[in-house]
């Protein structure tokens, strides 16, 4: 029996790009939920992944063009000269809700033309937490945006154990309800299959699907850090002497992106700002946390571990990995609601590693400010960053946030919202 359907911050976004624009390609990453949400939508469907349609439609493709709209074209990628029958279809007559497209990794022959101007991307991501309903939200981010300086308030429920099952539970909506070696099955054959079908159907072959998972593997450990891809690459062939060259794991990265699984999280770099010594490093996060905790064998008890509450509550005194998934599990929530709002997220660091801000959510010229901290007590020293960046560019910063795994959001004494995790929104 298929579950029933949890809105998603995605769900109201197409909506509203369908209802006036004539076509819209819904990307991200496999089973992130993009054919459920689409088919709520859609009044005629194409599965280009069932070879009977499939068959169908390369001996007739005009046939993508019949039905009633809106037109769901999954898989679009399958049959990439469908692209070109969407845009040219879109030029005859540009008229909203005519198509929807679908779409888990960029084909190896690439469309003719770009469909600019034509056809809109959405992207579609994992769950948020908000999203997996743990908790009513309380702070949302599109208020912060709004500068504004919203009240702060709220209680959650969720303590460091809560959130170390969710990093390793993720956010694939259809595998929610699974656990223990169910989960870990799911997450390998998701793992394995991007080296045996994705990759192919994006043009490239790997040869050697244990290095590919080696390299994946210590990209995961990187989670959270500007790392360069030659330290990534020494640490998945630590200990060998046939290394894979720089052009494999170049490639091994381009794909990956192409297939939405590395999310990298670019530096910020104002326009017309003295700050201009900044690090241009991405950060490195993987679509999921739970995609990076499966490669790495870590579990909700192994994140947590037997010295979590060392110090009386405020989180663990090492926080290591789980601090940087949680920070990893946050920034991809941020992702998801910033892109309702029309805002992007990057990251700060100076070029002398003195100063960083873990996000930076540009909208309308302006910046919200954003770190992540693990645990509940959030002292000057957490909030020194922020204050310095307040300083520097004064009106430019919309609001200052510290986001963490702690149960009480407010404002503290210098005005900057302490936010729990699991109380933040959309």
């Amino acid at each position: 029996m298929r579950a029933e359907h949890q809105p998603r911050v995605a769900d109201q976004e197409l909506h509203d790009l369908v209802s006036e624009l004539p076509a819209v390609s819904i990307e991200g990453p496999r089973a992130v939920g993009k054919t459920w949400t689409a088919s709520r939508v859609a009044s005629t469907v194409y599965a280009l992944d069932d070879p009977d349609v499939l068959a169908e439609v390369r001996a007739d493709s005009r046939l993508l063009t019949r039905g009633e709209p809106p037109i769901l074209i999954d898989e679009w990628q399958r049959f990439p000269e469908s692209w070109d029958i969407v845009r040219r279809s879109v030029d005859r007559e540009f008229s909203p809700g005519k198509f929807i497209l679908t779409g888990s990794a960029r084909p190896e022959t690439r469309p003719a033309h770009s469909g600019a101007g034509r056809i809109v991307t959405l992207r579609m991501w994992t769950t948020a937490l908000a999203e997996r309903r743990l908790e009513a939200s309380t702070v949302s981010l599109k208020s912060l945006l709004a500068g504004d300086r919203i009240d702060i308030e709220g209680q959650s429920g969720l303590d460091l154990e809560d959130y170390a099952s969710e990093i390793a539970s993720g956010g694939f909506p259809g595998w929610r309800n699974t656990t223990g070696r169910a989960r870990d099955l799911l997450l390998d054959g998701y793992l394995h299959r991007l080296a045996e079908h994705d990759f192919p159907l994006s043009g490239h072959r790997v040869r050697n699907p244990a290095a590919l998972r080696r390299w994946l593997t210590a990209y995961a450990a990187a989670s959270s850090s500007t790392a360069s891809y030659e330290t990534i690459r020494d640490a998945a062939t630590s200990g060998e002497g046939d290394k894979p060259s720089k052009t494999t794991t170049l490639a091994y990265r381009d794909t990956l992106e192409a297939m939405w699984i590395l999310e990298p999280q670019l530096a910020w770099l104002p326009v017309g700002s003295h700050l201009s010594r900044l690090k241009r490093s991405p950060k490195h996060h993987l679509a999921d946390t739970a995609l990076a905790a499966r490669l790495l064998n870590a579990t909700a008890d192994t994140l947590v571990g037997t010295d979590a509450y060392l110090q009386a509550g405020s989180g663990p005194a090492d926080t290591g990995l789980l601090g940087a998934l949680f920070e990893s599990m946050v920034i991809h929530d941020l992702r998801v609601y910033a892109q309702s709002a029309d805002a992007r997220v990057s990251h700060m660091r100076t070029w002398n590693d003195e100063r960083e801000v873990d996000a930076i959510i540009k909208h309308r010229g302006r910046v919200l400010a954003v770190e992540v901290r693990l645990g509940s007590e959030v002292t000057g020293h957490d909030t020194r960053h922020l204050r310095w960046l307040r300083d520097r560019i004064g009106p430019g910063l919309l609001d200052a946030v510290v986001i963490t795994s702690g149960q009480e959001a407010y404002r503290d004494d210098e005005g900057i919202a302490i936010v729990p995790a699991g109380l933040l929104g959309p």
